[in-house]
This record gives C-alpha cells, sequence and structure tokens, in this order.
C-alpha cells in the first residue's frame, strides 16, 4: 500500500524504497496473503513500468492463486482485473474482457473493500476505453458513478470523474465534461500524479475542439509537467494553430517513443492528419496501414470495434481526397459517419460529414454535399467547434477561407505553337498538364481549373504548395522536352462558389503573383512564406507593383534548381 501511494503522488524514489523494504522482510517468511499483495505489485511494476506483459501475467497468476488461498477477495479481484487488462494489451482481447467483466461484477456486487472496488473499476473502464469499446465503458462508467455518489470514498471520485469526462466528451456534452475533469484534478492533485495528469490532458482535449487554443496550451502543459506526455494532442494542437512543422516534429517525436501497439493507435490518426497537412502522403499511408493491423489486431470477438472502424474509414477517407479519388473518399467517410453515428459521437461523426460533403462535391452532386456540409455546421455550431465551424462556413460559402494558391502559367506559349504546330503542341501539352496535375495531387492540392495553359490549384497549407511547386519545375526539366513554366504562390482569403471554384482577393492575388514571375521562376507573397521558410532556399524579398493593387507587393523567389 505505501509503495503505490507513494508512487501515485510521484515520489518514485520513495515507492522504490519501500517496495524494496517489502521484499526483503517478507524474504524467507511462510507464504501468506501479503505475498499475494507484493505479486500483484511485481505484477503492475513489470505491466506499466517494464511493459513486459509475459512477466506481468505470471504475477498476476501468482497473486491470484495465493490470494485465493488465503481468502483474500481484494487482491484476487485485482490480480484478476490486471490480468485481464495484460490479456486485453497482448491482444488476446476477448479472454481479457471476460476477466475484466468478472472482477467488476465482483467490485458491484459490494463485496470488496472501498479502495479495491475503486481501482477495479478505474482499470476495466480505462482497459475498455483503450480497447475502443465505448458501449462496455459507458456501462462501467454509470456503474462506477453509482457507487461513487453512494459512498464518501476519498480520491476515487475523482478518478471516476475523469472517466465520466471521457465519456461525456465523445457524446459531445462538453461543458459538463470540462466541469467533471476540473473537478477530478482538483481532488486528486495531492493523491495521484499520474491521473491528474490525464484529467488536465482531457481538459485540453476539450478545449482544442472548442478553438480555445491559448487554454488548451496551459492545461497540455500541466499534464506534460505531471508527467503525462502531452501528444498527441498538442501536435494537433499546433496543426490547428498553422504551425505544421512543430506539428510534424511533436507526432513524430511522440510514435518513435511509443511502443505499446494500443499506445500507438491513439496517436496514428494524429500523425495521418498532420502528414495530409504537411502534403506528406507516403507518411500518411503508411500510419494507416499501421493503424488498420492494430484495429485488426484488437478485436472484440470477430469485429473490429466500432471506434476503431470509423477512425481507419476516416483515415482512409481523408487519403483517398488527398489523391483526388472522391469516389473513395464517399465510400470511406461515409462508414466512418455511420459508425460514429452509431457510437453517439456527434463531434467526431461531423467530421466525417464536413470531408464527406467536399468528397460529394468533386462527384458533382452538389445537392448531397450541402446536406452533409449543413448536418456538420449545425453539429459543430451546437458544441462550440469554433474551427471546424468556420471550416464548414467555408465549403458552404458563407465564410472567407484562407487558403495557399498556386497558378502555374507557360511562358510564350502562343510562340511555342506557332513553331510546334498544332500536333507536337497538342502532345506537349497533354504532357505537361499530366505532370503538373500528377505534383500538385502529389502534394496534398487540389486542382480548381485549368487556365488554358496553366493550372489553378488550392492547398491547405503554404508548405505543401511549394513543395509542389518545386517538384513541377523539377520535373518538367528532367522531360527531354517541356515548356518553362512560370509558378505564382500566395496565401490569403478566398470565397467557394458554387462551382467549388474560389473567388476573392486572394485568389487575385496570387493570379498576379503567378504573372510577375520570370521564365522558369516560383515567385511566392513573403507573407506565405511564414512558419515555412527554413524549408526552402528563398531570395532577398523585392516589391513587385501588381496590376489593380495600389500599393506594392513584397515577394520572394524559391530556388529550386
Amino acid at each position: 500500500m505505501l509503495y503505490w501511494d507513494e508512487h501515485g503522488r510521484g515520489a518514485f524514489a520513495v515507492a522504490r524504497g519501500w517496495f524494496a523494504t517489502a521484499e526483503r522482510l517478507l524474504e524467507g517468511e511462510p507464504e501468506s496473503a501479503v505475498h499475494a499483495g507484493l505479486a500483484l505489485s511485481r505484477a503492475v511494476k513489470a505491466l506499466f513500468t517494464a511493459g513486459d506483459v509475459p512477466r506481468a501475467i505470471d504475477n498476476f497468476d501468482r497473486s491470484y492463486a495465493l490470494a485465493e488461498r488465503f481468502g483474500d477477495r481484494d487482491t484476487q479481484a485485482l490480480a484478476m482485473v490486471g490480468k485481464g487488462r495484460a490479456l486485453a494489451m497482448s491482444g488476446d482481447v476477448e479472454a481479457g474482457l471476460a476477466l475484466l467483466d468478472e472482477a467488476t461484477a465482483a467490485a458491484v456486487s459490494g463485496d470488496l473493500q472501498p479502495f479495491s472496488t475503486g481501482l477495479v473499476y478505474c482499470i476495466t473502464i480505462g482497459a475498455c476505453q483503450d480497447l475502443g469499446d465505448y458501449r462496455r465503458a459507458a456501462e462501467w462508467t454509470e456503474a462506477a458513478n453509482r457507487w461513487c455518489d453512494r459512498l464518501d470514498v476519498s480520491g476515487f471520485p475523482g478518478a471516476c470523474r475523469i472517466h465520466r469526462a471521457e465519456v461525456l466528451r465523445l457524446r459531445g456534452d462538453w461543458p459538463q465534461a470540462e466541469q467533471q475533469a476540473i473537478a477530478a484534478c482538483e481532488e486528486l492533485h495531492d493523491f495521484d500524479r499520474r491521473i491528474t495528469a490525464g484529467g488536465f490532458y482531457e481538459i485540453a482535449e476539450i478545449r482544442r475542439r472548442r478553438g480555445d487554443f491559448a487554454l488548451a496550451e496551459e492545461a497540455y502543459a500541466k499534464a506534460n509537467e505531471l508527467g503525462r506526455d502531452p501528444q498527441p494532442g498538442l501536435a494537433l494542437l499546433r496543426l490547428a494553430e498553422g504551425k505544421i512543422d512543430a506539428a510534424v516534429a511533436g507526432i513524430t517525436r511522440a510514435l518513435e517513443e511509443l511502443q505499446l501497439p494500443l499506445s500507438r493507435l491513439r496517436a496514428l490518426p494524429a500523425q495521418v492528419e498532420i502528414a495530409l497537412a504537411a502534403a506528406d502522403l507516403k507518411s500518411a499511408r503508411s500510419a494507416t496501414r499501421e493503424l488498420e493491423s492494430i484495429v485488426d489486431a484488437y478485436k472484440l470477438g470477430t469485429e473490429r470495434a466500432p471506434a476503431f472502424d470509423a477512425t481507419v474509414h476516416f483515415a482512409l477517407g481523408r487519403i483517398a481526397l488527398a489523391e483526388g479519388d472522391a469516389d473513395a473518399a464517399g465510400r470511406d467517410l461515409r462508414k466512418a459517419r455511420d459508425e460514429w453515428q452509431r457510437i453517439g459521437a456527434p463531434y467526431e461523426a461531423a467530421q466525417a460529414r464536413a470531408l464527406l460533403g467536399v468528397a460529394f462535391r468533386r462527384q458533382g452532386d452538389e445537392h448531397a454535399a450541402t446536406i452533409e456540409l449543413e448536418a456538420a455546421l449545425s453539429v459543430f455550431q451546437r458544441l462550440g467547434a469554433r474551427v471546424d465551424e468556420e471550416r464548414a462556413k467555408e465549403f458552404l460559402g458563407r465564410l472567407e477561407a484562407r487558403r495557399t494558391f498556386l497558378f502555374t502559367d507557360i511562358v510564350d506559349s502562343t510562340k511555342l505553337l506557332a513553331t510546334l504546330g498544332d500536333e507536337k503542341w497538342k502532345r506537349l501539352l497533354a504532357r505537361h498538364d499530366e505532370l503538373v496535375r500528377e505534383q500538385i495531387v502529389a502534394s496534398g492540392g487540389e486542382v480548381i481549373k485549368t487556365t488554358g495553359d496553366g493550372f489553378f490549384a488550392s492547398f491547405d497549407n503554404a508548405k505543401g504548395s511549394l513543395e509542389a511547386a518545386v517538384a513541377i519545375q523539377r520535373t518538367l526539366a528532367a522531360e527531354i522536352v517541356a515548356p518553362d513554366v512560370r509558378i505564382g504562390v500566395h496565401t490569403g482569403g478566398a470565397f467557394r462558389t458554387d462551382s467549388d471554384d474560389y473567388g476573392g482577393e486572394g485568389v487575385h492575388l496570387a493570379a498576379r503573383v503567378g504573372a510577375a514571375a520570370r521564365s522558369g521562376e516560383i515567385l511566392v507573397s513573403l507573407g506565405t512564406v511564414d512558419g515555412v521558410a527554413s524549408a526552402f532556399r528563398l531570395s532577398e524579398p523585392r516589391a513587385e507593383e501588381l496590376k489593380g493593387f495600389d500599393e506594392p507587393v513584397e515577394v520572394v523567389s524559391v530556388d529550386w534548381r
């Protein structure tokens, strides 16, 4: 007990001291119920400190056998629930869940002491959430809440509130979820640093979804201070702030350190989202393959956990959209939407709806697109998800979007046509169009339309657009015969039109920047390279007088050679 108490407070050296003392005092003593407790502590250390699942299971079995022999029902239940979690973590989900249910049923019966009852509840609910079995987690959470309300048990109500907060967040009751998590942190701060850190992380997740970035950052920092890695949430916060390089660095570091499959599963969806924002389709595909393999390894019986299945289809839908395959995107995003709706997760379902609307629009079904986008917008407004609300309004043409626009143009195309003749020019133009389109899509861009002998494309971020521009110039330069191309890039505000086009000052400025570029040049407005300049070789800024704009515009040239 002293070992667990000190370990929970974060006094790890003191905890190790008490554990060593217990081992020394019990050495050579006849076996007793105390030995069952020692074996239980060894199992917990093996599972959560060393990640040694086989050794943990051996010690859980020894603890259970000794506890049964000496009539210690509390240690029996704790050994059973611990083994259940270990089995589930190792991939034997069905056997693990059976033990978790059996141990928790013993807790419900009232046969255990309050301390043991609380631990059993917490371990079971946490395991169910880790496995994506939110229905089972919700059922045991309600049972735990009734137990907490019935008894005045110091400490455990806080832990129960954190589990309740996670369930409430998933169900879309964010204000109540945040209140529960805050209350839990206040109750547990001096009792258990690890659980308190998890509470602050939950608070941060709620605030990030609401768009309260400064407050979310404070909560992530507090979680980190108490020993909980703030990833993947912090990386997603950086992404929402437009700091793509920081987001990539954060999620990459987190995945390098995570070893357990279920821990990696929580981070991989974030890697997919961040990789797509960074125009890194290769990493997004790799993360999705790993995500899918883990989900299939942790099935509930013969079926994927609904939440995990929805997560996989959402990732696949995102990638299909980035690849320009609207039909495949529609199929996967529809499955993700339906799964999240069955689970009762409105925010996640609305996210899938919003992207499904984009897929329908690219298929040419504007009516279906509007239905999905309107439904998503309604949920985002109800939840107070400001960033998602703004994005849905952008897609519906009700709010100015901030995008990075790219224009390409063949230099002296009229002279080339006269020199080559119609047939050779058509073949040259077809090859040019094929190569340019490939590079735009590969970098995460969307071809809005062709402009005679050039392209107009849109990107979520500047990094992807500049990578596309560099790839276009290098690809064309590698051809035996290819036209010289100039490219202009600008990040700015614009409105979506009903035809999935863009209009507004940002588009006009991007077009003018492209027109000011020289043959073979990539010209970019200076503000566009903020936050991504370190990834490219840039010229010194120069001022350009652009048609239709009163003031000169500062631009830089990207060295692609």
